[in-house]
């Protein structure tokens, strides 16, 4: 091995590097997962970040890789760390869903989990979720209190708050998410992390009624593509979108609140939006005020989403295990009739079909949410439609996305004077997923990080 190099000061590095570090023989896949198993066990003392850390599994795999690498195999994530959201399937491992009422282990794998195994990743836990994934912060009565690694009395966001508090933590670089109503962009936005939603069906899944979509959590926006282009279906590799500026766009910037106009904005958040429209104009891209007409397209969302969450449900083990709270919006959702729900997902793919281009723009400039993450335990207390509500409309920007299947992304935008991440949302037309992350790959290069 030439150069080695302290497996331990890899684990901060992104996946990129530590990628390029095991392809020049700086350190060894079996080293870097150590490494990061051991790091992970100390993140999560702090935030409880994951379910479980498994030091077995991730040396297997490991050692896979390394095999792999001796052969002449190379990948861009050959042997990178990688945590799992503990919604996706394992083969022998309970997926818990966040709730007491899962127990059974799955037979097989995920077909990301597949993907991801084939790519040569390396798995070394499985990280925390709300109850069926379907809360905006990350507090189960099975696995407690996910913290925020910017300021532990904070929430770090849900539903992927788990992957999202271990990769802003310093465990991993890079962990799975999920996204049927803003899971991966809460978290990221909470966190100070990129967090892309590809559009619908461009990775396998495809839950809650075609609303929930599958990705990740990194620190930079080449790692989330070089991820989503080995799990997903893309018809450009969004690696080489990443590394390219895109032409100049017309930016549309839209500040309401979709579900209450008149809901004050943090001002903080607020100046960090402006602040990437100010960016985006210095780069030669068109940036205008806009009002996107939202009208009532949230209720076929709510529609789809509790439908969906009922069907979620009735895979559970143990139905009389659910919080209190997750079983009330069930019941809602066994209300929902069945037959509703087509018309209600041809009404929002035929919106986002037209949105962007009635409203004359390429691209769609929001906040991620109404303010900066909330302090942990905001909701406690509250039942479940009070929950819902107040979700929505803490979190307002981002459900009607997954509605729609638009592609839609969360950058970093700084931090507010109380040291809590900041961040602006990016929203492009269905089917233009290259376009959104070289976008997102120009502002990330423009703001030096």
């Amino acid at each position: 091995m030439d150069a080695a190099v302290d497996p331990a000061a890899l684990v901060a590095e992104t996946p990129r590097a530590q990628a390029a570090a095991m392809r020049a023989g700086h350190v060894t896949a079996v080293e870097l997962a150590a490494a990061t198993v051991a790091a992970a066990r100390e993140v999560d003392a702090r935030l409880n970040a994951f379910v479980e850390i498994d030091a077995d599994v991730a040396r297997i795999a490991a050692q896979e890789a390394d095999r792999r690498r001796a052969t002449g195999e190379d990948g861009p994530l050959l042997g990178v760390p990688i945590a799992l959201k503990d919604d996706l399937d394992a083969a022998g491992h309970v997926t818990s869903w966040g709730s007491r009422a899962r127990t059974t282990p799955a037979r097989a794998d995920d077909a990301v989990v597949t993907r991801l195994r084939a790519g040569g990743l390396v798995p070394i836990g499985r990280t925390t979720l709300p109850e069926l994934a379907l809360y905006g912060f990350t507090e189960s009565a099975r696995f407690g209190i996910t913290r925020n690694p910017a300021d532990v009395t904070r929430t770090p966001g849900g539903s992927s708050g788990g992957s999202a508090a271990a990769v802003a933590g310093g465990a991993v670089g890079l962990a799975t998410a999920s996204d049927g109503a803003g899971s991966i962009r809460i978290p990221a936005s909470c966190c100070g992390l990129v967090g892309i939603k590809p559009g619908a069906g461009r990775t396998p899944g495809g839950g809650w009624n075609g609303l929930s979509v599958q990705g990740c959590v990194t620190r930079r926006v080449a790692d989330s593509a070089l991820y989503l282009d080995l799990v997903g279906d893309f018809p450009t590799p969004l690696a080489d979108a990443a590394a390219q500026d895109p032409p100049p766009l017309r930016v549309g910037i839209d500040l309401a609140s979709p579900v209450t106009p008149a809901l004050p904005l943090d001002h903080e958040l607020e100046d960090a939006v402006a602040g990437v429209a100010e960016l985006l104009a210095s780069l030669g891209h068109d940036v205008r005020a806009v009002r996107v007409p939202y009208g009532i397209a949230s209720l076929p969302f709510i529609a789809r989403m509790l439908d969906g969450l009922a069907a979620s449900a009735a895979d559970v083990d143990d139905p009389e295990r659910l919080e209190a709270r997750t079983a009330e919006i069930v019941r809602l959702g066994r209300l929902v009739p069945h037959a509703v729900i087509g018309r209600a997902r041809r009404q929002g793919e035929a919106f986002g079909r037209r949105v962007l281009a009635d409203l004359g723009v390429d691209v769609l400039l929001t906040p991620p949410a109404r303010g900066p993450a909330v302090p942990i335990g905001h909701w406690d207390g509250r039942r479940g439609l009070p929950t819902m509500l107040g979700m929505a409309r803490h979190y307002a920007h981002t459900p009607a996305w997954n509605h729609t299947g638009q592609p839609a992304a969360v950058l970093p935008a700084g931090t507010s004077r109380a040291g809590l991440p900041l961040a602006a949302q990016l929203v492009v037309p269905p089917g233009e997923d290259a376009r959104l992350v070289s976008l997102a790959g120009q502002v990330e290069r423009a703001r030096g990080e």
